[in-house]
């Protein structure tokens, strides 16, 4: 039975990318080899790569200015990568504390330089997105990071903070390519792939240029964006499987209508969703209002032993990995690109019949 996969990462994979990957296992195309075999140094392959960035980049109109990148190590790594290469200038960086992986990269951050933290969401369990001023960022920075969206706590960035002009970077790992946005308006973006590209195993960077090539000479070469950039981001084997399966998806989304289609959509997913939450009597969403996620929507019940039952309950439906992050407890629906609104009407026709029956 082909279920409902609410998980927040790895998660769903739109099917007719899994069918075309399937399809191609084996032999793709006339090379006589799965891709998986293949070099990445080989023609096949280069086109392959090459189609990839060239779709990502006609997706989110991504300026002339900017380097892709296909790295490895996760978001995670890019905790190190971003101030190691950035933070080289005024050797102090601003990030906003609002989630759980904004306090890992603040954590990384200090190994490398200082960290100034204007605002926090701490004290109300990340659940809201703290207002900022221009007032609070002293330009002598190299860089401003938020995280624009916030997978464990169901809360995003509805607009960027006015940073006097300081270059944003931005972990958009669980929102990328969710909605339109002006990349001109970052000077890094980097998201893992798990969530809305593909597999886990790549991470994409896209920054401006002039922000490339500042890394301190003693920088290990595979956390050097330079070094990256300088080699088609292939210094040494990327994760050819990973990166075909995200052209795959690229290449789906722009027949799919590109991201003002899936952003369209997105909003009436979470709508469905949020509106049954906010009439219901025994569910409650956990995160602002005016904050709240497109693509991680939180909510409980009040009772631990309840949404423990609710977590069962919805996988004999074939509503799976909807429980909500180790930390927080809870549900979770992550509802990203690749989640059918079939899934969604799915959900709430199930918690509307829960919440009848407890």
């Amino acid at each position: 039975m082909k279920v409902y996969n609410f998980s927040a990462g790895p998660a769903c994979l739109p099917e007719a990318v899994l069918v075309k990957a399937r399809e191609e296992l084996v032999i793709y195309g006339n090379s006589g080899m799965s891709v998986m075999e293949m070099s990445h140094r080989s023609a096949d392959y280069e086109a392959i790569i090459n189609q990839a960035e060239k779709d990502l980049r006609e997706l989110m109109t991504i300026p002339q200015n900017y380097k892709v990148l296909f790295l490895q190590g996760g978001a995670s790594m890019q905790f190190s990568m971003v101030p190691i290469n950035l933070m080289t200038t005024y050797k102090r960086a601003y990030y906003l504390k609002t989630g759980a992986f904004a306090k890992k990269a603040i954590s990384e951050a200090k190994k490398v330089g200082e960290v100034i933290v204007p605002v926090s969401s701490e004290d109300k369990t990340f659940s809201y997105i703290p207002e900022t001023t221009p007032d609070m960022f002293d330009k002598n920075a190299d860089y401003v990071h938020i995280t624009s969206n916030n997978t464990i706590y169901g809360t995003r960035f509805t607009k960027l903070p006015d940073t006097n002009g300081i270059s944003i970077v931005s972990d958009m790992s669980s929102c990328i390519l969710s909605e339109t946005i002006n990349v001109g308006d970052y000077g890094l973006i980097y998201a893992g792939a798990q969530k809305n590209i593909g597999p886990a195993g790549v991470t994409v960077v896209i920054v401006r240029e002039d922000l490339i090539g500042k890394a301190p000479e003693n920088t290990s070469s595979m956390l050097d964006y330079k070094i990256m950039a300088d080699n088609d981001s292939m210094y040494n084997t990327p994760p050819t499987y990973g990166i075909y399966i995200a052209g795959l998806v690229f290449a789906h989304l722009k027949k799919e209508g590109g991201v003002e289609a899936m952003q369209k959509r997105n909003e009436e997913k979470a709508a469905l969703l949020y509106d049954y939450l906010d009439s219901s009597s025994l569910f409650k969403p956990t995160a602002n209002k005016k904050d709240r996620s497109l693509m991680n929507v939180t909510f409980v019940t009040g009772d631990a032993e309840l949404d423990k039952k609710f977590v069962s309950e919805a996988k004999t439906q074939g509503i799976v990995n909807i429980k909500g992050h180790r930390s927080v407890g809870g549900m979770r629906a992550s509802i990203y690109n690749a989640m059918p609104v079939e899934g969604i009407k799915t959900l709430v026709s199930f918690m509307k019949e829960f919440e009848k029956n407890a």
